[in-house]
């Protein structure tokens, strides 16, 4: 099996512009290391896209139409025995990766490590922004809307984890209750440590499924350290954090099926401060990937 590397540029799901740059800018400079296959996707600049924070279903259809794009080619690429590290984009680009992996795999867990829990249904949402209503979405709770171009098995909500949240709203926290998402928050993190968080996230999303889908949002570390996300929240984990959620997440590689990093850019980053923590964050993976399928010599 060989890497895939898919950008997902499209800043639809979020009123604030930019994300729809960061895989240009990421892949560009995977370049210099990267010998593998890339795909980009590249948004559709004529769409008169709405920044209207008072509409719950804004730019509902365009996010549709990409999405539906960016699963066909994910799909396509892993019947073909690739292994797809997504590189967002904002975090609605993820309802066509994850969903794809679970088409191909059939029963699979997803691992969330975001500041946000991304819970919210187009009734609860307080901006309208569809990033934040894409794990719900994948997990089948409500927002259908967000995954008509899906035929296959949704992941379940029992299989389902968010690490990190530090920005939940009450209407969020009652849909997470209500569909029985388990979340570890920041300060879940700081009482039981980094380690004994990833470690029992893994168990939650792999108990009898077929491998698991880690989605990474950049916006998990704090936007002093990583200015370049569209929605920062305050007092986040550090790079070295970030580094070592990676070398967690690669002790279970066995288990991972896809892989996501989201939510840069550029538009608001400083010194490339947030790119090149992306950039370490990506070449942890691949190398990962690569290792562990890298065939036998004899």
């Amino acid at each position: 099996m060989k890497t895939v590397v898919i950008g997902a540029g499209s800043d639809l799901g979020v009123h604030i512009d930019g994300a729809h740059l960061g895989p240009v800018q990421l892949m560009n400079d995977l370049k210099s290391f990267y010998q593998g296959e890339q795909t980009l996707l590249i948004q559709d600049e004529s769409i008169l896209k709405s920044r209207n924070l008072s509409d719950r279903r804004k730019n509902e259809y365009e996010v549709d139409k990409y999405n539906t794009a960016l699963y066909n080619v994910t799909l396509e690429k892993m019947k073909a025995d690739f292994f797809p590290i997504l590189i967002g984009g904002d975090h609605s680009v993820s309802a066509a990766s994850a969903l794809a992996s679970a088409k191909v795999h059939e029963n699979i867990g997803v691992i969330w490590f975001d500041s946000h829990t991304d819970y919210h249904t187009f009734e609860s949402t307080v901006n309208g922004n569809l990033n934040g209503l894409t794990l719900a979405a994948i997990t089948g709770y409500k927002n259908h809307e967000l995954r008509y171009f899906h035929d296959g098995n949704i992941i379940q909500t029992s299989k389902a984890v968010v690490v990190g949240a530090r920005g939940i709203d009450d209407a969020e926290k009652d849909n997470l209750k209500y569909a029985g998402i388990t979340v570890f928050t920041d300060q879940d993190i700081k009482e039981k440590g980094l380690e004994a968080i990833v470690e029992e996230a893994f168990q939650i999303a792999t108990e009898r499924t077929k491998g698991v889908h880690v989605s990474f949002s950049l916006d998990l570390l704090d936007p002093d350290i990583a200015p370049g996300v569209s929605t920062p929240e305050f007092d986040g984990i550090s790079e070295e954090e970030a580094l070592e959620i990676n070398k967690l997440i690669l002790k279970h590689m066995d288990k991972i099926v896809s892989y996501d990093l989201v939510e840069f850019n550029p538009l608001r980053d400083k010194e490339r401060k947030t790119e090149q923590i992306a950039l370490n964050l990506l070449a942890q993976i691949i190398n990962g990937v690569e290792n562990k399928y890298k065939a036998p010599k004899f």
